[in-house]
């Protein structure tokens, strides 16, 4: 409902844009000002501009709608990035002519060099940032708990999150992920939600992407929860339509996926790992009123550990610090903000989120998020970056 709302604003901006563009090519030469032309960069426009509906309305051919998406989630941040400068030198022009009376501020030489200046930096930004989406970093933390692990003193685990497996993530973004992954030679690897972008038939070739994750080598395992992602549910431009069963929004397609690519997720369940630690993972606040109605609080999923054992939750969304701290958590590990993804969106969720991006104490609690291995909606990353995080433990030891 929200898009259909919206759609009438998205309309009207990408036509403000289109005249401020015929605006500076007209300018610069005469040859743009042909009707002929002008129709047909309308045509081109429209196409890449209503991608994101044609791509969610056409179904088939499978290989049309994948070429529309794609289109869509590239429109959608390069456009962006086109409206940013564009709206800026619209301020600027209004308050150089009205209230400091520059009047060169018209001249054909300086709409003509703005103009330029402002492409040349749409172009440059939206270059960098799908290269940057594609690129895995990987970022380090180091914690110390006050409790002992018999036999070690310490321990490597590896978190990634928001995978975003589909239109915009797949093979080629899966094999970089476990390469990294496998260079850190991890004792645990743990996924945050998030491995799906809400259609299971978004994934091409699912069947090698198994193959893929079936790869990462740790010692005690793969182990993960699901993500407000991980449903089958349509999506508009980042809106979801929601169904009126909850038992529509479940695929078992994604059950088998990441049983077959040997991730154990744990939904509202814990582990007891070779009996010296466990691992937690948290239903999804999100998906679960959608599907199960809610989830346990921290209090009724760790009552009754063993809270002399290292405990570790993985929580798609960072909620809840303080009762997950309380409780006796020592690690909770997210995802879900993607630390904002596009700029200005790293300022947004630093408003939103007690911690969107990083590591947090929280009493004796430490809190990690990650920005995400893969993206959701425009294909780029300006502002953060795709990683996996290494979270080195260390442990209390006998004196």
């Amino acid at each position: 409902m929200a898009a259909i709302l919206l759609s009438p604003l998205y309309i009207a901006v990408n036509i403000y844009v289109i005249w401020r563009i015929f605006l500076w090519m007209g300018t610069c030469s005469p040859i743009f000002q042909n009707p002929v032309f002008q129709i047909g960069f309308i045509a081109v426009y429209v196409i890449f501009a209503t991608s994101v509906l044609t791509g969610f309305l056409i179904k088939r051919p499978e290989k049309l709608r994948r070429i529309l998406k794609n289109m869509g989630n590239y429109f959608l941040g390069i456009f962006l990035y086109a409206l940013m400068p564009v709206c800026l030198l619209e301020i600027l022009g209004i308050i150089a002519r009205t209230w400091l009376r520059w009047d060169w501020v018209t001249d054909t030489k300086t709409l003509v060099i703005s103009g330029m200046l402002c492409m040349l930096l749409v172009i440059g930004l939206s270059a960098y940032g799908i290269y940057n989406a594609k690129k895995i970093r990987v970022t380090s933390y180091h914690t110390k708990i006050n409790k002992e692990m018999p036999g070690r003193k310490s321990m490597k685990i590896v978190l990634i999150a928001d995978l975003h497996l589909g239109y915009n993530s797949g093979e080629k973004q899966a094999r970089k992920i476990v390469e990294q992954i496998n260079r850190q030679k991890p004792d645990l690897v743990c996924i945050a939600g998030d491995l799906f972008d809400n259609e299971f038939e978004a994934v091409k070739n699912p069947q090698k992407v198994e193959k893929i994750l079936r790869d990462i080598k740790a010692t005690y395992g793969v182990y993960g929860c699901w993500g407000n992602h991980d449903v089958n549910e349509p999506i508009l431009a980042g809106f979801t339509f929601d169904s009126a069963n909850g038992d529509d929004l479940l695929d078992k397609r994604m059950d088998r996926f990441v049983k077959d690519a040997g991730i154990k997720i744990l939904n509202d369940e814990t582990r007891l790992i070779d009996g010296k630690f466990y691992v937690v993972g948290r239903k999804d606040v999100t998906r679960a009123k959608k599907i199960e109605g809610g989830r346990k609080t921290p209090q009724e999923l760790l009552e009754n550990l063993d809270q002399t054992k290292p405990i570790f939750v993985i929580d798609h969304q960072p909620k809840e610090l303080q009762e997950l701290a309380d409780a006796g958590t020592d690690l909770d590990l997210c995802g879900h903000t993607h630390g904002g993804q596009i700029f200005p969106g790293n300022f947004a969720v630093d408003m939103g989120w007690e911690n969107a991006c990083g590591c947090l104490k929280k009493g004796k609690m430490y809190n990690i998020v990650t920005s995400g291995a893969g993206i959701w909606g425009p294909n780029m990353r300006i502002g953060s970056k795709s990683e996996i995080c290494v979270v080195h433990v260390d442990f209390m030891t006998r004196q």
